[in-house]
């Protein structure tokens, strides 16, 4: 029983010192990834004067993708963290002392790592295509809308269709407005079509779906195109003490697109819809070649030569071809009824090459993101194996040196994941090598890792080297 609640008190421990840093880890990648994202696309979304619902909206589901990025790193530098500062406090000591194994020491963060993983697998094969599907849609709906209504002074503004607006000076209540020029193109006739005010001011209905600008003292001016050749053209003009002119403003409304359009991309599938989309390529595949192989056959058939140039029986052991079986006053017309044939077939063969070489890219990523469904799951417990350790060999606890290991082995995990997943889309390796590459190169480093920290080996310790060196600096300067 003794035993029994020590054990229990390590657990606690471990759990007390790994879940704090773990969450606090997740949730600051999270804010510089979902920062990187805004800077990226900070042109597509500032000036279009949207709601903050959207953006709130914008932000939320393109968090839930930066996931498999954020996850793994909370794993890594939360182990090295926690074990890092147990083993500057000398807890770890005191507990190797006690006979208690690092595997026993490291059961509750390998236990937390396996629910973290199971969690994150449901998470990218449930959360994640439904995210990136709303994240997707609403990102194109932003991009495609104009931006915000935005009426400078001294310059023609031709962002409403069919008009081109100059206001010579604004208000500083941005509602009064002077010397107007608004020239009307929606007939299609070019400037025939002037209004211009001294004085007015401009606004929006309340449901902001129409621009007012309300002129006073102004003139109308308009060229009319003869009705006949006999006419000439007739031009009028007219006053007026007070115009209202109502633009629509519905092409600057954020217009949502049916998130249908969208539901074939592979990063929105689910691992059951992938399963599905990759036999459906699959069997597109086979029936192109199946097509192609007609289609060929279809031009070399002997029907499609007339009678008269039938070939003759050929003789058992000489070789020959078709043109030695036919008289040579019939070579001219062969070949110049062969060239366009043989044109034909190598124009359909190399469209032919060119669907299936399209098909098979597009196998190969719906297998990547088949494979990456199962790879973010794994990460997490790897990453965990690689932290813990490293954080008792390194014995460092807080944002020092943790971090500057963490970010070490987690660029080393991305720039593999990254290249691994551009080698399996573009054919280079195997689909399942190019994924699973960040993976197959960190499990060994981990062992090696767990091995040393078991062992106390002196390879990665600090003080170890310090030592050493001071030591060395200290011989010399005794001699």
């Amino acid at each position: 029983m003794l035993i029994f609640g020590l054990m229990k008190k390590i657990d606690r421990l471990i759990l007390q010192a790994f879940l704090p840093p773990f969450v606090a880890t997740f949730f600051i990648a999270l804010f510089v990834l979902l920062m990187q994202f805004v800077w990226k696309y900070i042109d597509d979304i500032a000036g279009k004067d949207l709601e903050f619902t959207i953006i709130a909206k914008l932000l939320f589901y393109t968090s839930a993708s930066l996931v498999p990025i954020a996850l793994p790193l909370a794993c890594l530098l939360a182990s090295i963290m926690t074990m890092g500062a147990l083993g500057e406090h000398f807890e770890l000591v005191a507990f190797k002392a006690s006979g208690i194994s690092l595997f026993r020491f490291m059961r509750a963060m390998i236990v937390v790592g396996l629910l973290v993983s199971g969690l994150a697998f449901i998470f990218s094969n449930y959360m994640i295509p439904v995210a990136n599907l709303k994240a997707g849609t609403l990102l194109y709906d932003i991009r495609s809308s104009r931006p915000a209504l935005n009426i400078k002074e001294g310059v023609f503004y031709t962002g409403i269709d069919g008009y081109s607006i100059r206001i010579g000076h604004k208000d500083l209540n941005g509602t009064g407005i002077h010397d107007i020029m608004i020239y009307d193109q929606s007939s299609g006739r070019g400037n025939v079509n002037l209004i211009t005010a001294k004085d007015g001011e401009m606004f929006m209905t309340g449901d902001k779906r129409y621009l007012v600008v309300r002129l006073l003292n102004g003139h109308h001016y308009e060229d009319l195109p003869p009705k006949n050749e006999e006419r000439q053209a007739e031009f009028i003009r007219t006053s007026f003490g007070e115009y209202k002119k109502y633009f629509d403003l519905a092409a600057f409304q954020l217009e949502r697109t049916n998130e249908s359009l969208f539901k074939d991309q592979y990063g929105m599938m689910n691992i059951q819809q992938l399963n599905g989309c990759v036999d459906t390529l699959y069997l597109d595949r086979e029936a192109r070649s199946g097509a192609l192989y007609k289609t060929v056959s279809h031009f070399f058939q002997s029907n499609y030569l007339p009678d008269s140039l039938a070939p003759a029986p050929i003789m058992s052991g000489l070789p020959t071809t078709f043109l030695a079986t036919q008289p040579k006053r019939f070579h001219t017309i062969i070949k110049s009824r062969a060239l366009p044939v043989t044109r034909d077939v190598l124009s359909y063969v190399s469209n032919a090459v060119k669907d299936r070489e399209y098909i098979t890219l597009n196998i190969a990523k719906v297998n990547s993101e088949w494979h990456r469904k199962f790879t973010l799951s794994l990460a997490c417990i790897i990453l965990l194996l690689i932290g813990a350790p490293l954080g008792a060999i390194i014995r460092k606890g807080g944002l020092g040196m943790p971090l500057v290991a963490a970010v070490l082995f987690f660029v080393v995990f991305h720039v593999l994941n990254l290249g691994g997943l551009k080698l399996a889309e573009g054919l280079i390796v195997p689909v399942w090598l190019g994924i699973w590459l960040p993976l197959i190169v960190m499990s060994p480093i981990a062992l090696w890792l767990i091995r040393i920290a078991k062992n106390d080996s002196a390879i990665l310790s600090i003080e170890a080297y310090q030592r050493f060196f001071r030591q060395l600096f200290k011989g010399r300067y005794h001699t």
